[in-house]
């Protein structure tokens, strides 16, 4: 079985040219901060997310994606905005991209909906462990002998709109092409990353089960990818179970399944690939989220109210 540390070895020289430069998540219809500013404070709820995704099950060193992230939202004159903060980490064989953001959106009505416009301020973090390296030739000066990072801080937009049962948003990620430079002749360079999403929720004649469409569209300038999701939801007072299948062409299926526990909402997939490595070696992952209502409104006390899922 071939390491995917070696096989990122192979590319080290050529650091400028991964491929994967933005993780993707399966419950991307639950984590919409990650890839869009725009979306925080859509609730004056303190929303507090988290999540977990392994690589490529049945590989050495093949890594996995940790994402937290919490927003909310308040008033000020009548006027409505929106705080998040976010930190991620992308590991795969000896390389590590660590992504900090602190993000803020500007609410107002527009044709009877809620418009958001969305900025972020990123800190990109990259690393290699050359310490692990296993050569042959321990003084090979194309590869590294011990830890080396660099950092770089970059700039990301979107637009939100909510109106009734329907949203959808556009963003943009990485818009400065951040370069970071890794030692004295590596770098790193990011490319933009592009995403439209949207969704809509379709009432059954039965008041608990909902119908859930979504898509998440992306593009880097040369890849395209588009997640494709039917979900269907039950929701009665505070029960509340879902589960569904994204289907993403010529890439993937991925199944998934969550509900809330106990004030928690917990969820699970499995994105099984229809090509490449095969369905075996697909990618696990897990969501927790927790929402807690907060009132400013008496002399800045928090007064906590009832747990309530959005």
């Amino acid at each position: 079985m071939v390491a995917v540390g070696t096989l990122c070895l192979a590319a080290w020289p050529c650091l400028c040219l991964r491929a994967q430069q933005e993780p993707e998540f399966a419950h991307y219809f639950e984590l919409e901060p990650q890839f869009n500013p725009a979306a925080v404070g859509k609730t004056t709820q303190l929303a507090i997310n988290g999540a977990y995704q392994s690589h490529a099950s049945g590989y050495d060193d093949a890594g996995g994606t940790m994402l937290a992230m919490a927003n909310t939202a308040f008033q000020i004159s009548g006027t409505r905005h929106g705080v998040g903060a976010l930190f991620q980490n992308d590991e795969i064989g000896l390389f590590s991209t660590k992504r900090f953001a602190l993000q803020y959106a500007f609410h107002f009505r527009l044709f009877g909906g809620q418009m958001s416009v969305g900025a972020e301020a990123d800190m990109i973090n990259e690393s290699v462990d050359g310490s692990k390296v296993d050569l042959a030739d321990a003084n090979d000066p194309a590869f590294p002998s011990s830890e080396m990072s660099g950092s770089s801080f970059g700039f990301s937009a979107g637009l939100y709109y909510q109106h009734g049962a329907f949203h959808a948003g556009i963003s943009a990620l990485h818009l400065t092409s951040p370069t970071v430079e890794i030692g004295e002749t590596n770098e790193y360079n990011l490319k933009p990353h592009y995403y439209f999403t949207a969704g809509y929720n379709i009432k059954t004649r039965n008041p608990f089960f909902k119908i859930e469409p979504s898509c998440l569209l992306r593009y880097d300038g040369q890849d395209f990818r588009a997640n494709i999701t039917a979900a269907l939801r039950y929701e009665r007072e505070k029960k509340r179970m879902y589960g569904g299948v994204t289907y993403t062409p010529q890439r993937s299926v991925t199944a998934f399944v969550g509900g809330t526990f106990h004030g928690v909402n917990l969820s699970y997939s499995y994105e099984a690939f229809t090509g490449g490595l095969g369905l075996g070696a697909g990618q696990h992952e897990v969501t927790l989220g927790y929402s807690l209502d907060l009132d400013f409104s008496k002399k800045g006390r928090n007064y906590h109210k009832s747990v309530r899922w959005l």
